[in-house]
């Protein structure tokens, strides 16, 4: 089963054009949505978990018109929001045993071990009669996926989920993100290259509510193959190639800025040749120089 979204669009009342005509296939798999603050990632995500309306365009989800069919949707829907909100004082038994009646769980023998296999399979089952609101942050998010887990989804949104968490934490999470993607479609919406780097086989870039970019990791740093040129120089010296070259971005490493450029051919100055990666992929999109 896959996610297939076709001409979407979304314009807000403050004259925002958050989705302009954004066309994507989405299959099986872990599948990353990359781009900045404000590109509409989290508008796009809000549309497809049915959370608001677009203006135009159509979106499915095997036999599912998600926009006009929302309820069927949300059956077989998981979703984690960039932030979410807990009751204070209440433990993760208790929360999860409220979110699995609201899920159509009735029968109390179910839900019991339904969540408890959930709290098993987040490494959160020692924690278990502790309140959510005393959790850590990556605690709290692996709290998130559990919820977003129950009912057995086939569609699984997570919205900036590593924002915040320590490195430790961040690791455990693709971990668990990574396993959930063999079976199901996750959709990864973040602006932090590592993460689609570490888990997403597809992936798309959007800046403004616009699609730049859709395919693998591999296939985009090939175009940019033989095109990018890196080197270590003063702070002073950056801003006088800034001036001279197509920048793609720097980066201090040991106090001084390491500088990407884009060129065909070489463009002196030392610089050397390197290996494209996707933060290449990703700033060079952006910069519209790929």
């Amino acid at each position: 089963m896959q996610l297939e979204i076709r001409e979407l669009s979304k314009r807000y009342s403050n004259g925002v054009q958050a989705l302009d005509r954004v066309t994507l296939t989405i299959p099986q798999g872990m599948y990353g949505l990359l781009g900045p603050n404000g590109a509409g990632k989290s508008t796009l995500m809000r549309t497809v978990a049915t959370l608001q309306e677009a203006d135009s365009g159509e979106v499915r989800f095997g036999d599912i018109d998600v926009l006009k069919e929302p309820d069927r949707l949300r059956r077989v829907l998981g979703y984690l929001p960039q932030e979410f909100g807990v009751y204070p004082r209440t433990s993760a038994t208790e929360l999860l045993n409220h979110f699995a009646v609201l899920k159509g769980i009735g029968s109390a023998s179910l839900r019991k071990e339904v969540v408890e296999g959930l709290l098993h399979r987040v490494n959160l089952y020692e924690h278990r009669k502790k309140a959510v609101s005393s959790y850590s942050g990556g605690m709290r998010q692996r709290f998130g996926i559990a919820q977003a887990l129950l009912g057995d989804p086939k569609l699984l949104i997570v919205d900036e989920p590593t924002a915040g968490l320590d490195p430790g934490e961040r690791n455990r999470f693709y971990n668990l993100l990574a396993e959930l993607g063999e079976s199901i479609v996750v959709i990864l919406s973040t602006h932090i290259v590592q993460d689609v780097k570490e888990l997403c086989t597809q992936m798309a870039i959007l800046d403004r509510g616009q699609l730049l970019y859709s395919g693998s990791p591999e296939e985009g740093e090939s175009r940019l193959a033989g095109k990018i040129w890196s080197r270590s120089m003063s702070k002073g010296e950056l801003e006088r190639i800034q001036q001279t070259h197509r920048v793609v971005s720097s980066k201090l490493v040991a106090g001084r800025p390491l500088v990407h450029v884009y060129s065909d051919q070489d463009p002196g100055e030392g610089f050397t040749q390197v290996e494209p990666d996707l933060e290449d992929l990703f700033f060079s999109t952006l910069q519209g120089v790929a």
